[in-house]
């Protein structure tokens, strides 16, 4: 049996609905999933809502996850949650203020995208969205294509969306220590999403002093290296060890499937406890 621990939906930058990609994990064979979208748990009510067919949820099982991104400049830290109450008032006050953001930084990206040349109106950017509440530059970027300014959504990240780019805005994320505390109140366990990709492993040990509770260890751009060295710091720590594709169902981007990337159903267990 196999899972997969970082998954995306359109609930924030991947391209399956929520139903979508649990109709896609039963094809493959997963026996557990987490859905872990980008400062969202929308998918999760969604899936909760869903009024249609509730077969899966015998057959597959859905763990309520997220995705933080962190108030570090230099350096990518994500930080996952896992088993969070996504009812949690704090929470939910938390994701509204960031969800604001989000929507007033999309909207300024337009503003200097225009002033730029690039003629795209942010009606469109929403609309893009497909009825997604976390507009983010992914969405700007697809607009941006669609009008023919650039070929692929990566292209128009590399030349005016990146960070420190002409469209780029910053927007309000918060510290590290903050996101482990928010992840914690919501009674969930909070883990350090790609360490591999942070650049740093100074801040790795800082956030594992700081509470962190587990290390993605299994992570489609962690080499054999990394894995080995993510691993070894867990176990030397005593610090959950998860996996995940970090799957957003982009062509090009690997994994295009589930299934192709995944760990074993025994590390959830181990994650759980």
């Amino acid at each position: 049996m196999i899972a997969d621990l970082h998954i995306h939906t359109s609930a924030s930058d991947g391209r399956l609905s929520p139903l979508e990609v649990v109709q896609h994990a039963l094809e493959v064979g997963l026996s557990s999933i987490a859905i872990t979208d980008h400062d969202t748990v929308d998918a999760h009510f969604e899936l909760r809502n869903e009024s249609g067919d509730k077969a899966f949820i015998s057959k597959l099982s859905i763990i309520s996850g997220i995705e933080f991104s962190t108030d570090l400049p230099r350096n990518e830290v994500h930080i996952l949650g896992y088993f969070i109450d996504i009812d949690n008032t704090i929470l939910k006050e938390q994701l509204e203020v960031i969800r604001n953001d989000r929507i007033l930084r999309s909207k300024k990206m337009v503003e200097k995208l225009n002033k730029l040349g690039y003629a795209i109106d942010y009606n469109r950017v929403l609309e893009i969205t497909s009825g997604s509440k976390s507009v983010g530059r992914p969405h700007v970027a697809k607009a941006l294509v669609e009008r023919g300014y650039f070929s692929t959504v990566s292209e128009a990240f590399d030349q005016v969306l990146a960070k420190n780019g002409p469209a780029y805005v910053p927007h309000y994320k918060l510290a590290p220590e903050q996101v482990i505390k928010l992840i914690k109140q919501a009674g969930g366990i909070a883990v350090l999403a790609h360490p591999g990709l942070v650049g740093d492993d100074n801040i790795v040990s800082d956030l594992i002093q700081s509470g962190i509770q587990g290390l993605e260890v299994y992570h489609p751009e962690h080499n054999q290296e990394m894995t080995d060295k993510y691993l070894n710091m867990a176990v030397e720590h005593n610090l959950k060890i998860t996996g995940g594709s970090d799957f957003h169902a982009i062509p090009g981007r690997f994994p295009e499937k589930l299934g192709i990337f995944a760990i074993s159903a025994d590390m959830v267990e181990t994650l759980s406890r």
